[in-house]
This record gives structure tokens, sequence and C-alpha cells, in this order.
């Protein structure tokens, strides 16, 4: 199975109709009973739930690497480009490799989402580790195009690079349908939560979401949502979760 198939778990009403512009602001459907996810920011406050809102922006953070490398499977030690662009925090080289370590090192036959792809690195890497599916969402134009010639020089047959938004790629997965799907949007962005919460519907029994916030997230947030951590780090301002759907 190719890249390009992975959109077969998209509902086939709405495949073609994916946004090619700047993220929407998308809603799921309520939860019949309230939770962090859908009260106001000040009532998350008060629980003690990440807020993300009042992240600080990443876009000025002093350091960040001009490039990136994988470090596991066919294309290790590939580099990849960081663009100059507002919010763009590629996952660190360390962070990574732990998380790789978590899921096993061999994804092979893995189907896998990068929501928010940027430079890529993550969906690349899984695919360097045998995922047989990767679908990679970018809604920037120039990421897109940069995405896409790293996949026609790699030959990434497994990799389908979708320009679009990452939220409404999210909810339109089928129910059940992936083995990892990958959270990374910008700190300064507040679709966290609802990003969480279609990821959790679209992973599989026994499958993994993997998470970088601001703050960390606790099993109690993660109730209502059928997710619970299974690993976490703290990495300078990053917390790294992997987190599992019970099978």
């Amino acid at each position: 199975m190719t890249g390009s198939n992975l959109l077969r778990h998209i509902s086939p009403t709405k495949r073609d109709s994916l946004p090619d512009g700047p993220p929407m602001s998308v809603k799921l459907r309520p939860m019949k009973n309230s939770s962090p996810f859908t009260r106001n920011s000040s009532t998350r406050a008060r629980q003690g739930a990440p807020v993300v809102a009042g992240a600080k922006p990443t876009s000025h953070i002093k350091g960040m690497p001009g490039q990136v490398r994988l470090i596991g499977g066919q294309w290790k030690r590939t580099k990849l480009s960081v663009a100059d662009k507002p919010g763009l925090r590629p996952t660190p080289d360390r962070v990574r490799e732990t998380l790789f370590n978590w899921l096993g090192q061999d994804l092979t036959g893995w189907r896998c989402v990068d929501a928010f792809s940027g430079t890529g690195a993550l969906g690349f890497e899984a695919a360097s580790r045998g995922a047989q599916d990767v679908c990679m969402v970018e809604h920037d134009a120039s990421l897109v195009d940069q995405l896409r010639k790293l996949q026609a020089q790699l030959q990434a047959s497994m990799v389908n690079v979708v320009r679009g938004n990452g939220l409404t790629v999210l909810k339109q997965l089928a129910p059940g349908s992936i083995d990892v799907i990958f959270l990374d949007p910008p700190f300064d962005a507040t679709v966290l939560g609802v990003a969480l919460a279609a990821a959790a519907l679209a992973v599989k029994p026994g499958g993994f979401v993997y998470l970088e916030s601001p703050t960390a997230w606790t099993d109690a947030l993660l109730t209502e949502l059928g997710l619970v951590v299974h690993r976490h780090m703290k990495a300078g301002a990053v917390h790294a979760h992997l987190l599992r759907r019970p099978a």
C-alpha cells in the first residue's frame, strides 16, 4: 500500500474537499459531559488543565537550528531544512530519538498521520523506520513544496503530502484506522485540545498519539477521550507525551 492510500481512511464524500488555505477554526461535536477540552480558558486555568492560548510564541526562539536530521532507519542522517517561519519548531533530535525508542524503532506496516508537519521530521522519521503509509499535512505552501521535494528526493512512495488544515484532516479520518498520530502544532496555537479529541477518535485501540505541548497533560485530563499517558518527558520548554488508546 502506498502513501496515497492512507487517504482512503478519510470519509469518501469529504476526501476531495480538504482546504488549501490557512488553518480554520474547526469545532468537534460536543461531548456529553462538560470536560477540560470544551470549557473556556479561565475554567481550565482554575482546574490546572493546559491553557495553550497564553503560551509563549515560538517564532523568536534563539538558537533554532537551520537543519535537523533523521536519526534512524533507511534514511538515517538525512538532513531536513528548517525554514524561518513563525511558530515553526521542529522536534529536536534527542526528543525524536526518545519517541521512537518508546514506539519500538520498527514501524513496519504502520499507518501514520503527521497532522502539523512543518519540516516533516516526525513523518519522514516514521517512514524511514518502515511505516506503510504516512500522511503529512501542512497548510503553508512553501513548506508543502519543501516536503514534496524531499519526498521526491527520497523516493518515499509511502508518504503522501497534503496541503490543508490538520484539524480538518483529523476529523475526516475513519475512526480507529491509524496506528500513530503526531500532534506538534505551534505552541501559540489554540488547537491542542480540539486536535487531541479528533486524534483520539481516529487512532486504533492499542495505538498511539504523540503530543508536544508547553504544559503537561495527565490521565485525569484525558479520561473522557479514552487515552492514557504511556510515556512523558520534559525537554526545555517542551512536554513530550506518548498517549495510548487502551486495546
